[in-house]
């Protein structure tokens, strides 16, 4: 069997498989087959490879310290299919970019200087630029600290992440359709969708409109609920122009990605902890490779801070208070992120995760 070096990290509420880009097949057609393999796919238990058998942890960072002056490190995303032979290069990771910048600083592929340093990363699937700043203790990236997300059982070092950029990052345009709002045709009714792409596409949906109340958590959401958010989602993936609406499902799994939101209303997180009305701007409740999201993608998070700035859209005719600020209640708690507008443009949101190295060794694959 072929033996190749390989670090697991868990960057926010994701895990994924970090290699180095000249470990990676010389051959990026070959690419596709070595992951799957590494991963144990198409499989949903996994059982024969690195994947936890869920979507959060069936990822995979490809790292090359850069060789253009206004990047330090090059990163490419892989999402990779449990049930199918399949893996989604089209939008990154934003939990996973967490873990980059301690990654490469790990790795000696940025020099370190200070106690800490800003890492500028170019997300090779969106061609978007991330800083990452990070903390450092005896040469390497900080792991312990008092930052705590929701998610995430432990506290660790503050690693904040700005997203700058990062409209039309998969298809080109912050509004894929041309549209702040678009009615589509379902089998329930026309609904109103919002279509957005910053950082990642997502297509954003009113709980109300298709049953539900929004506050539901991961598994209070039944198989009809979820066959409908994917119809739409679909729908909303030929819109964009990544599938037919009949095969979005396996040829365009990961974008764009399906968001239902509500209005601001108590809840009790996936810990047991209550949420206030009062602490939140907006319910979101993301999917992930269709299946319900336990916690936020960041970069769902950077784009439903973006669609809160745009007028017209579902999420800005929720979002009351548009200081810049924006508190996202999710099933595992509520993360606030921040928008740096210049010109009425979101020039760059910000938000704070924690990473940790688990394990590094050799993945063997056939």
């Amino acid at each position: 069997m072929n033996k190749t070096p390989c670090t697991i990290m868990r960057g926010g509420t994701s895990k994924a498989v970090f290699f180095k880009y000249e470990d990676m097949p010389k051959d990026k057609a070959n690419w596709s087959d070595f992951l799957l393999d590494v991963m144990g796919s198409p499989d949903a238990r996994q059982i024969d490879g690195l994947g936890g058998a869920n979507s959060l942890t069936s990822k995979v960072a490809i790292i090359k310290k850069s060789e253009n002056e206004d990047y330090d490190i090059e990163y490419t995303f892989a999402q990779v299919s449990l049930t199918e032979r399949m893996v989604d290069f089209k939008g990154n990771c934003g939990n996973i970019s967490s873990a980059v910048g301690p990654f490469a600083i790990n790795e000696g592929l940025v020099d370190v200087t200070n106690s800490k340093i800003e890492v500028k990363i170019l997300n090779t699937n969106t061609n978007k630029l991330i800083i990452s700043e990070v903390e450092i203790e005896n040469g390497q990236a900080k792991v312990s600290g008092d930052t705590n997300i929701p998610g995430v059982p432990n506290p660790g070092s503050p690693i904040y992440l700005a997203f700058y950029n990062s409209e039309g990052a998969v298809t080109g345009k912050i509004l894929p359709t041309g549209n702040v709002m678009d009615t589509i045709k379902t089998s329930i009714g026309k609904i109103d969708i919002s279509i957005v792409d910053a950082a990642n596409p997502l297509v954003f949906m009113n709980a109300k409109d298709i049953g539900l109340k929004g506050t539901e958590l991961p598994d209070e959401l039944t198989e009809a609920n979820l066959k409908l958010i994917e119809e739409i989602r679909s729908i909303a993936a030929e819109m964009c122009g990544f599938a037919s609406k009949e095969e979005a499902t396996k040829k365009s799994p990961a974008v764009p990605k399906a968001t239902v939101i509500s209005a601001p209303a108590e809840y009790v997180d996936l810990s047991g902890n209550k949420r206030n009305k009062e602490d939140m701007d907006v319910v979101v409740r993301m999917m992930s490779m269709q299946k319900p999201h336990r916690a936020i993608a960041i970069t769902g998070a950077v784009c439903i801070t973006t669609a809160a700035n745009i007028e017209g859209t579902l999420v800005n005719k929720l979002v009351k208070d548009n200081s810049g600020k924006v508190k996202i209640a999710h099933p595992g708690g509520i993360m606030e992120t921040v928008a740096i507008v210049k010109n009425a443009k979101v020039e760059c949101v910000k938000v704070v995760r924690t990473a940790r190295r688990i394990m590094e060794g050799y993945v063997y694959t056939r």
